[in-house]
């Protein structure tokens, strides 16, 4: 008989800065989910066999948010078993530039671009970990914001 490991799913999500022309910072992207568990979220998406974890988010951005990003950093990898209601996942979170407007496709029901000082009021709202990576990207890139 094989051995068969059981280990978390391998997921990677996007924290996408939204650049205008001149390079101004707009925003970043959050999607409603069209599926459950229901709510906003960052993009992002599951690692697939054969694929790395950049080219995994790369291309989940372009699925979900209909953009194509480059990576700016690693933001960290966010692992706790609960950190997802239906399984224990673990989640590679990058940094992402992009410019354009998002538009919702695959799993995202639409895409949009919220300007940090707006984000407090949607922490609430956010599913998964969500709220804390977003509170850790707002602490380590834009620490003058009091959120």
């Amino acid at each position: 008989m094989a051995f068969t490991p059981k280990t978390p799913y391998l997921a990677t999500d996007g924290i996408v800065e939204i650049y205008n022309n001149t390079e101004k910072l707009l925003g970043i992207v959050l999607i409603q989910r069209k599926y459950p568990p229901i709510g906003l979220a960052l993009p992002g998406g599951f690692v697939n066999i054969g694929e790395s974890v950049e080219q995994a988010v790369i291309r989940e951005m372009k699925e979900e948010i209909s953009l194509d990003v480059t990576i700016q950093s690693l933001l960290g990898v966010y692992s706790d078993p609960k950190r997802d209601i239906r399984f224990h996942t673990a989640s590679v979170v990058y940094v992402c530039k992009a410019y354009g407007t998002p538009l919702g496709a695959d799993d995202a029901k639409e895409a949009k671009v919220f300007i940090l000082e707006d984000l407090q009021k949607e922490l609430k709202k956010l599913v998964f970990d969500h709220s804390t990576i977003i509170k850790d990207y707002l602490k380590k890139y834009h620490p003058t914001l009091s959120i």
